[in-house]
């Protein structure tokens, strides 16, 4: 189950990773195809506030991808259960607020791998 828990926590660093290049880097060219629900015209004014949160994501990424790396076990654990309650936590809010979809692509995949770390 450890092998299953620490593919499951790259498979979430890997999706933060996207999120971060979709919100830093292509929020006016890859994003409107990506985020339906808002207007066209809204993502050149929003730039500097997608790149802001895009830089979050990265965080969340680096955070998960660390615990991979860690060589004690238990600390690994305690690393990777904080992302990735920070990844659910920011899931179930942007579900709540933003639209049904953020839960169920970034939510769901860390629920799903912070049972598989606790397994």
């Amino acid at each position: 189950m450890e092998i299953i828990a620490k593919i499951l926590i790259g498979l979430v660093a890997i999706e933060h990773c996207y999120i971060l290049w979709l919100e830093m880097f292509a929020w006016t060219t890859k994003a409107p195809g990506v985020f339906k629900s808002l207007k066209k015209e809204l993502f050149e004014p929003t730039k500097a506030l997608a790149a802001n949160q895009g830089l979050y994501n990265g965080f969340l990424a680096a955070g998960l991808f660390w615990s991979l790396l860690i060589e004690n076990h238990a600390w690994s654990i305690y690393v990777a259960v904080f992302f990735l309650s920070c990844v659910i936590i920011a899931g179930i809010y942007g579900g709540l607020t933003a639209g049904k979809r953020i839960f169920y692509v970034q939510a769901v995949p860390a629920i799903l791998a912070l049972i598989a770390v606790h397994l």
